[in-house]
C-alpha cells in the first residue's frame, strides 16, 4: 500500500468520505491545484471535485482562490491534523454524551450471574460496588495478596459516608494492616480464612456483599507470569435469585456467629 493509499485509507476512518480523502490528499501533493488538476492525482470524477472541496474548505482543510478557473489549496497538514482530531473529539463527546442520557432498564443488571476472566476488570467491579454502597459492605479476605491501596481507599470513603463495614481477615497481621489503613471499619479475625483448600488450582480471593444485594465471588490462580497471580470472578446485583439468596443469608449467619464470639 502506498502512502496516498494509507493517508486516504486513515483519514477516512478518521470521519472524511472517500472523495474528501482523496481530493484533500492530491491537495496535500500538489501544494494547489484547479478541479481538472485534482480530478487526474485524486483518480475522483471532476464533476465530484466542486462539492466535495466544498466541504473541505466547510470544515477547514482547503482554501479556495476566486481565480479563473477556482484553484484550491490544502491547509498545512499541522493545520489540518488539529482540525480534524477537534472534529473527532467532537464527535466522541457527542457520542459520550448521546450514551449516557440513555436508559437502561433497571432489571437487566439485576437478571443472572456475569464472569470475569481478566484481573484488572475484577478490581474494576470491586471499586464500582464499593463506590456504590449506600448502607453496608462485608468482604471476606482469604487472600491478602488481592487488596490493595484501591480497596482500602473504597472502604475509607465507605465509611465517611456512614456505610457499615465489615472486613474479615484471616490472620492477626492482616487485620492490623487494615485496622490501620481502614480506620473506622470493623475489622475481624476468621481462622476459618486461614485454611482455604485450592479446587482444580484455583484459591478462594475474597468475597464481597454491598447492601444485601450486590455480590463478587473470586478467586486466584497462578498466571503464566512469574509470581503473578490472575484473579477471576463472578458477580451479580439483585436480591431475588439462588446465588444472592444464598450468599446473603451465609454471610448474615457468619455475622452472627462472629458477634457471638463462635
Amino acid at each position: 500500500m502506498s502512502n496516498s493509499d494509507e493517508a486516504i485509507r486513515t483519514l477516512s476512518n478518521l470521519g472524511l468520505t472517500e472523495y474528501e480523502a482523496r481530493c484533500f490528499v492530491a491537495l496535500a501533493r500538489i501544494d494547489c491545484g484547479t478541479a481538472k488538476e485534482i480530478s487526474d492525482v485524486a483518480d475522483v470524477p471532476r464533476s465530484r471535485v466542486y462539492d466535495t472541496v466544498e466541504r473541505l474548505e466547510r470544515k477547514g482543510l482547503v482554501s479556495v482562490q476566486q481565480s479563473d478557473p477556482r484553484e484550491f489549496q490544502a491547509v498545512s497538514i499541522e493545520t489540518a491534523i488539529d482540525r480534524i482530531r477537534d472534529d473527532y473529539d467532537s464527535r466522541i463527546n457527542a457520542a459520550q454524551n448521546a450514551l449516557e442520557q440513555l436508559e437502561r432498564p433497571d432489571s437487566r443488571e439485576n437478571e443472572g450471574m456475569w464472569a470475569i476472566s481478566r484481573t484488572e476488570q475484577v478490581a474494576d467491579r470491586i471499586d464500582t460496588f464499593l463506590e456504590d454502597a449506600s448502607e453496608s459492605i462485608h468482604l471476606i479476605v482469604a487472600a491478602e495478596e488481592t487488596v490493595d491501596e484501591r480497596v482500602h481507599e473504597g472502604l475509607r470513603d465507605a465509611v465517611d459516608r456512614g456505610v457499615d463495614v465489615v472486613v474479615e481477615v484471616p490472620t492477626d497481621d492482616v487485620r492490623e494492616t487494615f485496622a490501620d489503613a481502614d480506620s473506622g471499619a470493623t475489622v475481624v479475625v476468621a481462622d476459618d480464612l486461614e485454611t482455604t483448600n485450592a479446587v482444580y488450582g484455583e484459591w478462594p480471593g475474597r468475597l464481597l456483599l454491598v447492601d444485601e444485594e450486590a455480590i463478587v465471588a473470586t478467586g486466584i490462580k497462578e498466571s503464566d507470569l512469574p509470581d503473578v497471580l490472575q484473579e477471576t470472578a463472578v458477580w451479580t446485583y439483585g436480591r431475588d435469585h439462588g446465588f444472592a439468596v444464598w450468599t446473603r443469608q451465609l454471610l448474615d449467619d457468619r455475622l452472627v456467629d462472629l458477634e457471638a464470639g463462635v
